[in-house]
């Protein structure tokens, strides 16, 4: 059995926002950009891994979620707490000073983990919590 990684989803709630972290400070590419009833899916990804994509998109888009379901996402969305990916680099301390220079929330400075990793947290605008790990 082969299997591979081939998109992951987050949630956004401003996509010109979504947009301009992903592609403009972790400088990833816009592959798709999707509107669809007044909301928008956007599929960004890595330059040279065009197999790997994470789709940007309304949370709770599903017309099966209820009005509730809704209002808890967007409460844990506001804390950090619904949605993250773990990402990773060859040269932490030079990303981690792009992203701040963004004016990125940073959660954590570049941090030796009891674990064995190298690594630092921020969040994008709608507040999923990205680690990035630097690459042994």
């Amino acid at each position: 059995m082969n299997i591979s990684i081939h998109s992951s989803f987050l949630p956004q709630n401003d996509p010109d926002a979504a947009l301009a972290f992903y592609r403009d400070t972790l400088g990833f590419e816009l592959r798709n950009d999707v509107g669809y009833n007044g909301l928008r899916w956007l599929t960004v990804g890595p330059v040279g891994q065009p197999d790997v994509s994470i789709v940007l998109h309304p949370p709770a888009a599903d017309p099966g979620t209820t009005d509730a379901e809704r209002r808890t996402i967007e409460e844990m969305m506001a804390k950090g707490t619904y949605a993250s990916i773990l990402l990773a680099t060859s040269d932490l301390d030079s990303t981690f000073e792009k992203v701040q220079a963004g004016g990125t929330e940073i959660v954590q400075e570049p941090t030796e983990q009891p674990y064995g990793v190298r690594d630092c947290a921020l969040r994008d605008p709608a507040g999923n919590m990205i680690r990035i790990q630097e690459k042994r």
